[in-house]
């Protein structure tokens, strides 16, 4: 996907925005987009601790990893070692509660992440930048309550997400002004929705209350994606068989038909399983892409069995079902993607953490694995002649 934005993070995570940054059209020439745009910070949380911001991405100039400061300048990562060694101090001094602050921000492919109390901790591998991956328990950040968005700027405008891919943490929202002066948002929570995901998590049996992380004065952190749950055992790997299952003898007498492209409505290609296999057909019944029957890891992460490589069969095929095992809609309708929301999540067996966080979501939006956007249900703003960009960090309650 284009700028790298959906690829393996160095913490193992997904990170989204490139598939729709990669079907954007070019800028008009007279919205061209600035080297910089300004993104107001707005700390609406009502916590009195300090607030640390980070710029850190891959700057689409020079392809150079590095970080930004306040005013938008980049700085590469000096070359790191094995063990790996600290980074620079990347920080930035966020808006006290109550108060907004607005930085700068350059053509970038990367993250803005924002943390309560502490300073994050990075370091540099030979490799590159090592982001936090709380997923492991010796993992330097595990204990500070941050999070993070994620942006593409560049000639085609700007792609500003709000995304629990990884976790559900710190509530956010993100926004975006237009030329026309209008400005979209999306991100925010139901009110007392940040602790009804939590404690719902806790209430649903099989392990998903596993997922939640707590500091050891109690404070609860976050709570893990299922993928991550599945890494630390929170989950048990055999958590989506059964449907899975289920699915495959569906399919063995049954065409599951996919049409990944909302404006491409004649492409269209036929699934049907044939033992562990799912082989898709085109329109002249020549197979152009098969697929194992796929584990929970393989759901969970859109990967693995269910890879979806940057080209215009395989990948665009694996997104549909991905978004199908998800959002547990492939029994219920042999035509992918469902558009439908109100069939999403209705399997008991299903993705419960997807499920809880899209039912509290103000607008119902989410990027809770990697292809929610499939279907238009991602947290997202973009424009292709940003003026300015926003950052709203929420109440935890």
């Amino acid at each position: 996907m284009l700028n790298g934005l959906k690829t393996r993070a160095a913490s193992g995570t997904a990170v989204l925005l490139g598939a729709l940054a990669g079907l954007a059209a070019p800028a008009p020439a007279d919205a061209a987009v600035p080297a910089t745009i300004p993104l107001t910070i707005t700390n609406s949380s009502g916590r009195g601790d300090p607030l640390f911001l980070y710029d850190l991405g891959t700057s689409l100039t020079t392809g150079q990893q590095g970080w930004a400061d306040e005013g938008g300048a980049f700085h590469a990562w000096p070359a790191g070692q094995n063990p790996p060694t600290p980074a620079p101090d990347a920080s930035i001094p966020g808006p006290a509660a109550g108060q907004s602050k607005t930085i700068h921000i350059p053509r970038f492919s990367g993250r803005i992440y924002f943390s309560y109390g502490q300073k994050l901790v990075f370091r540099l591998t030979t490799g590159g930048l090592v982001q936090p991956a709380v997923q492991n328990p010796s993992d330097p950040n595990r204990d500070i309550l941050f999070n993070w968005s994620e942006y593409t700027l560049d000639d085609s405008g700007l792609w500003l997400n709000s995304t629990q891919v990884d976790m559900f943490s710190a509530p956010y929202a993100v926004g975006v002004r237009r030329a026309d002066g209008t400005t979209v948002t999306t991100g925010h929570l139901k009110a007392g929705g940040y602790h009804a995901v939590f404690d719902s998590l806790r209430a649903q049996d099989g392990g998903w209350g596993g997922l939640v992380q707590t500091r050891s004065d109690g404070t609860v952190l976050r709570a893990l994606s299922p993928g991550h749950g599945l890494e630390t055992g929170a989950l048990p790997a055999g958590v989506m068989d059964d449907y899975v299952d289920r699915v495959w003898q569906k399919y063995a007498g049954t065409t599951l038909t996919v049409t990944p492209f909302a404006d491409r409505p004649d492409t269209r290609y036929f699934g049907r399983v044939s033992g562990d296999v799912m082989n898709f057909t085109d329109g002249s019944g020549a197979v152009v892409t098969s697929f194992h029957k796929p584990d929970a890891d393989s759901v969970f992460g859109c990967h693995k069995l269910l890879d979806a490589p940057n080209d215009a069969v395989r990948g665009p095929i694996s997104r549909t079902l991905c978004a199908g095992f998800n959002r547990s809609t492939l029994l219920v309708n042999p035509n992918q993607p469902d558009g439908s929301a109100a069939e999403f999540y209705q399997d008991a067996v299903t993705n419960h953490y997807a499920r809880l966080i899209h039912g509290q979501m103000a607008d119902g939006k989410a990027y809770a694995f990697a292809f929610d956007d499939v279907g238009d249900q991602e947290s997202l703003v973009h424009d292709g002649a940003p003026q300015q960009a926003y950052l709203t960090l929420d109440p935890l309650s």
